[in-house]
């Protein structure tokens, strides 16, 4: 037990829960089962079987009362059955579909087409029955995508007209995309489960006994009083659980709404609008990008590498690609790798993911390292109070059974002989009660409850701080963050990108815009290639209104400034068909498309960092629009002005072209799917500078973030010097700060993993980086003994928040497969949020200690209090209902008020909480054991002199010792109404003051 109040701050040992690291260092199992089960630094990822290894290793003496809301393993277990259930179920349908269908090709009949409903030509079932099945020849048979589209009064370019009438219509005939939820526990099932705890039990058959014992020897007048307010005290215990219980669990489905409600793009009336995922209805035309959820049940209109993790519905982690042959999408699955576009066939409980989801439970609860902690600490209190409850037990048997107590009157009450048996277990049994109640205190039952409501209620707070929690370890683990790794567009920036220089014909071209001094073949290359090389759209209405730019806010700005170069969106992509697409890579940090023309020539455009399709470019268009070889000094130039503008923190975006021989275009369609365009031999265009300048705030947060001892890195693709402008801009690089905090993400990843952790240290900024890099630097950290938290908006960065301690996605740009990955969701992208999670997770452990600091002070005091006089005199001065009244203040009332502390300022301006800094500190165990001999001294003064200082020494026995003893009830509670005030005042890891009440 020792290891759970000491530990190496930053030493991080074999981690039972987490596994072996997913760095380059691993621990075999048989090196696992020596570390110590409390010695836990994270459950983040954890496996079911680990899990339950340290609850059995972990025995608790009252584990029903332990932690209410935690991972129910059992319910994990099932979960995963009925998921094989499931999928089993799905399979053999298809099979046997499959199976059917062939039988009826080969007896010559065909499938059925569908009967006419009322508005549409099929009813849900049937449309979902195609998808579900991945019925091909089905849906040949209906006309392909272009048929259903048909059918469903959808237009593949412009999507369903959007309107209300039209929606509802789409609603009643195929349903919404919900599927109904298990009700959640009602609140007699959380009574029903406090009824259950044993010490409560215990105290019930106490109560049950102190009652007939009180009533036959009291009279019912009087007699009911202990039993009674025992009695009471319990269902006040049983009633104050369930509510606390039940507030958190409606919190928590409340908290899980909000984190499956994703907002998605989709096509209606030719625009793109952004709705929730609950908004979409059969016919619905949904763009997909990499990174993206699959919204519902669809088949794929058109796609360029399109591929899909098909793992959450088939269990399987292989990555299926999706094309006019296998154009099926399942509900839920994620785009692994490129672009298309989806037409929704089903919906809700249609579909083979609401069918899931309608038969699972989501399990909100989990164990976290500081609950773990705490179970220890619980633990081995626990263990000592029963210890003492035991002693005390044995002293009062023996004293009595040995004619060394008396009652009021002054009289033996044992002689052994002449006390009746009836009375002999009449004094057993208050005996027995006095000693139950000790252990009842002894247990710090209000902890679990403190660290419970201390989660909960950050949670909600923190939902506020437009922080959304998915997992809740997450809000303990980012008090102890010693670094953070963030990303640089749209998170310590603004992300509303403007180009604001541009590049083009050999010179600068100023403004940007100006298309006066350019020549013609140059600005109709530019326009094509901005217009057929893009992710985004534009909509023009039909009224000639304001243009609605989509995409990306890079994409946006270069699409904005397409526009006013005259650019014709809707009319340069029908005037074209593409070939073949390479979506943007953020390995090679460029994106390509193929495009034949009407007079059947074929272009390839390229756009990318500058840089290095630069180095691509071995021509450029000049002012007369021909193409110019690229010599030494024209390199040089293109060189100086990305330097400049990279300087200037700009965002450098190249744009090129190269012709290409028809015939060499593959026009097998495994071929073409397989074929890389062609990246060497280009054409420069132009370089266009785009500005995204930072956010207010972030200067200010960054600060703070090097005042409380966490050190913010940048990680981003931008060019280094653009990075370096930023980094100077936010704060987080000091002007005179060495070369060896900027590197570029080549050079990092060629470095072995010794130099990587020592490099590690010393980085600020990484420039040009890969989101391996970011892994890599991730790990070097982590080896290192830091806590990392990394911010990450795309697909690609899903590995490093994965790997990292808190991995904290954007809820704005980030993508599916980030938020999934992720800890924590910032709703708006914005770094001051990050921080103010870290504030957050800094206040969630400072409460839990005030409050451990609070509960072990009662504990010592009462126990010390009641061992003293039992072994002295044979009688204890507190009894078990004024006990109980002090265990309902010190568990409920305290940990209701010192675990809803908001945090302040000055948890900031101390250094981060060690991965295993002990939760019981040194300046605590001072505080603790001096407010605990102050208290027992000032105690222990009023039980043995009370009668003398209150003048009661010729009072009767009996009237005197009440009073003693109510003094000594009143001192008692109001030394910890005093001690809870001097908790809230405190600061515990002040090392000067002695707060002694």
């Amino acid at each position: 037990m020792s290891s759970i109040f000491k530990g190496s701050p930053y030493r991080r040992p074999n981690d039972l829960e987490a596994g072996s690291s997913r760095s380059a260092h691993s621990d075999d199992e048989d090196h696992e089962s020596f570390a110590d089960p409390f010695d836990i630094t994270s459950t983040k990822n954890a496996p079911i079987d680990r899990l339950r290894r340290w609850r059995q290793a972990a025995l608790v003496l009252n584990a029903s009362r332990r932690f209410r809301y935690t991972l129910d393993l059992k319910k994990e277990e099932e979960k995963k059955q009925i998921l094989r259930k499931i999928r089993a179920h799905a399979q053999a349908i298809r099979a046997a579909y499959l199976f059917k269908q062939a039988g009826e090709q080969v007896n010559g009949t065909t499938t059925p087409h569908p009967t006419p409903g009322s508005d549409f030509a099929f009813g849900p079932e049937q449309l979902a029955s195609v998808t579900r099945d991945h019925n091909f020849n089905a849906l040949q048979e209906y006309g392909g995508v272009n048929g259903l589209a048909e059918s469903l009064k959808t237009n593949l370019e412009k999507g369903i007209p959007g309107d209300d009438s039209d929606l509802l219509k789409r609603r009643n005939a195929f349903g919404s995309n919900t599927y109904p939820r298990k009700k959640g526990r009602s609140f007699w099932r959380f009574v029903w489960e406090a009824c259950q705890d044993l010490t409560l039990m215990i105290l019930v058959v106490a109560a049950v006994a102190s009652l007939a014992l009180g009533i036959k020897t009291e009279g019912p007048k009087e007699g009911w009083y202990d039993g009674g307010s025992i009695a009471f005290a319990v269902f006040l215990v049983i009633i104050v659980t369930a509510i606390s219980d039940y507030r958190q669990s409606l919190q928590f489905q409340k908290l899980d709404e909000e984190k499956r409600n994703i907002h998605l793009e989709v096509v209606r009336g030719g625009r793109r609008v952004e709705i929730s995922i609950y908004d979409i209805v059969v016919g619905d035309v949904v763009p997909l990008n990499i990174g993206d959820q699959v919204p519902a049940d669809g088949i794929l209109i058109s796609g360029h590498s399109f591929a899909i993790d098909e793992s959450s519905m088939t269990g399987e982690s292989d990555i299926v690609q999706k094309d006019a042959k296998q154009p099926f999408l399942m509900s839920g699955c994620k785009v692994a790798d490129g672009s298309g576009t989806m037409l929704v066939t089903g919906v809700g409980i249609n579909t083979e993911w609401g069918l899931l989801m309608a038969n699972l439970s989501e399990d909100t609860g989990e164990e976290t390292p500081l609950q773990v902690r705490l179970n220890g600490v619980a633990t081995f209190i626990g263990f000592v109070g029963l210890s003492v409850a035991f002693a005390v037990l044995v002293v009062l048997l023996v004293r009595y059974f040995t004619g060394h107590t008396e009652d009021s009157n002054g009289r033996q009450q044992f002689v052994a002989g002449k006390t009746s048996v009836g009375n002999a277990i009449d004094g057993a049994i208050k005996i027995v009660t006095v000693a139950v109640t000790i252990v009842v205190v002894a247990v710090p039952e209000g902890l679990p409850l403190a660290v419970t409501l201390t989660l909960a209620y950050s949670m909600k707070k923190m939902m506020a701080d437009k922080a959304l929690v998915r997992r809740l370890s997450a809000c303990e683990t980012m008090g102890s963050a010693t670094t953070i790794c963030s990303d640089k567009t749209g998170t310590l920036t603004l992300n509303q990108m403007t180009v604001v220089e541009a590049y083009a014909g050999g010179r600068k071209n100023d403004p940007p815009e100006s298309r006066s001094e350019l020549p013609d073949t140059l600005v109709s290359l530019l326009i094509e290639g901005i217009a057929v090389n893009a992710n985004g759209s534009v909509f023009t209405s039909e009224g000639g209104g304001d243009v609605e730019v989509s995409g990306s806010p890079t994409e946006k700005a270069i699409l904005i400034w397409g526009i006013k170069l005259g650019m014709d969106f809707d009319a340069v992509r029908s005037g074209s068909s593409i070939v073949h697409v390479f979506p943007f890579n953020s390995e090679k940090k460029r994106g390509g498309v193929a495009i034949r023309l009407p007079d059947s020539k074929v272009h390839i455009h390229w756009k990318g960092a500058a840089e290095i399709v630069l180095a691509a470019c071995t021509w450029y268009l000049d002012t007369n629009g021909e193409a110019v070889a690229m010599d030494e000094e024209k390199v040089a130039f293109f060189e100086k002005a990305i330097e400049t503008m990279a300087a200037g923190s700009l965002r450098c975006v190249a744009i090129a072209y190269r012709s290409y021989e028809s015939e060499k275009v593959p026009t097998n369609e495994e071929e073409l799917a397989k074929w890389a365009l062609p990246e060497d031999d280009l054409v420069l265009l132009a370089i266009v500078g785009i500005k995204d300048p930072c956010r207010p705030s972030v200067k200010d947060s960054v600060q703070l973030c090097q005042k409380a001892g966490v050190k913010v890195r940048m990680v981003t693709g931008d060019n280094l010097k653009t990075a370096r402008a930023i980094a100077l801009e936010c704060g987080i690089l000091s002007s005179d700060a060495p070369e060896s905090s900027l590197i570029e993400g080549k050079v990092f990843r060629s470095l072995s993993d010794s130099e990587r952790e020592e490099v590690a240290e010393k980085i600020s900024v990484m420039g040009r980086s890969s989101p391996n890099d970011k892994l890599l630097l991730v790990q070097a950290l982590r080896r290192k003994g830091h806590v990392v938290a990394v911010t990450g908006d795309g697909t690609n960065d899903a590995p490093a928040l994965h790997e990292a301690d808190i991995g904290l996605a954007m809820g704005i740009q980030g993508t599916e497969v980030a938020k999934e990955s992720s800890d924590i969701i910032i709703l708006d992208d914005n770094f001051a949020s990050v921080v103010k999670v870290v504030r957050w997770g800094r206040s969630v452990y400072a409460n839990i200690q005030k409050f451990i600091q609070f509960q072990l002070t009662v504990n010592v005091a009462a126990l010390v209090i009641n061992v003293v006089a039992a072994v002295s005199s044979g009688d204890v001065p507190l009894n078990a209902v004024q006990l109980l009244w002090v265990n309902l203040i010190m568990d409920t009332l305290g940990a209701l008020a010192l675990a809803t502390e908001p945090p302040t300022d000055h948890l900031m301006h101390r250094p981060p909480v060690g991965r295993r800094e002990p939760l019981i500190t040194n300046i605590m165990w001072r505080n603790l054991l001096i407010q605990a001999i102050y208290q027992v001294t000032v105690l222990l003064v009023l039980n043995f002199d009370g009668k003398k200082i209150l003048n009661l020494e010729h009072e009767s026995k009996e009237h005197a010792n009440r009073v003693k003893n109510t003094l000594i009830f009143n001192a008692f509670v109001l030394s910890q109404v005093s001690r809870y005030y001097s908790n809230k005042k405190l600061t515990i890891f002040d090392a000067v003051g002695l707060n002694i009440l």
